[in-house]
């Protein structure tokens, strides 16, 4: 069964392919997960702009081929993980579906859980029985992650738990939005691969 990721930031042509492309490549070797982006006011059609596209090649990520697409209700039910790029893309994911509730976060948000909690915090939940596939394994992930959420402590400043919106900015603008993102997804990356070490190793 897939894990389906899905990052969401606003015109699908920054922030959100990055971390898609990120993520695909720190995941390539679970082939049972997905990795996919929208917009929630997507440019559609378009590709990223110069300065993505170079500083994307500056991380070893091709972002030539994306196309930007926009952010579906269907998308939002089928994701297993939603990683909005900012709080108001999370609030407009959660307001189109409630229910998403608990898979949604910001990227940020969940690096900071993550690396809180030494990727994951598992030990701090009881946990009945582990899943024994990969997709149950990063869906129980992801549910404790939720659960933690309230208990990692508050951000000071609401706005670190936000990627920067590059687009249309400086390239110092895009070089502070790829320093936010890259250690990120980054964490987002190791606290999923820990959800399945033990999965994966039996193989």
């Amino acid at each position: 069964m897939t894990f389906t990721i899905l990052t969401v930031c606003t015109g699908n042509v920054c922030r959100s392919p990055v971390a898609e492309l990120q993520l695909s490549a720190a995941l390539r070797d679970i082939p049972e997960v997905l990795v996919a982006s929208a917009g929630s006011h997507a440019l559609v059609g378009s590709g990223v702009p110069p300065t993505t596209l170079t500083m994307c090649q500056e991380y070893g990520l091709d972002a030539s081929e994306h196309r930007a697409r926009q952010l579906t209700e269907d998308q939002i039910r089928e994701a297993d993980l939603i990683l909005a790029m900012a709080r108001d893309h999370r609030r407009a994911i959660v307001e189109a579906v409630p229910g998403a509730v608990r898979r949604t976060f910001t990227l940020r948000e969940l690096a900071r859980i993550a690396d809180l909690t030494q990727g994951g915090g598992f030990d701090q939940i009881d946990v009945d029985t582990p899943p024994l596939d990969i997709s149950s394994s990063m869906r129980a992930a992801v549910a404790r992650a939720a659960a933690l959420r309230g208990s990692v402590g508050p951000v000071e400043d609401q706005r670190k738990l936000d990627v920067t919106d590059p687009f249309g900015r400086s390239d110092d603008s895009y070089r502070r939005s790829f320093a936010q993102l890259i250690p990120a997804v980054a964490s987002v990356a190791f606290f999923l691969t820990e959800a399945v070490r033990d999965v994966t190793a039996r193989r």
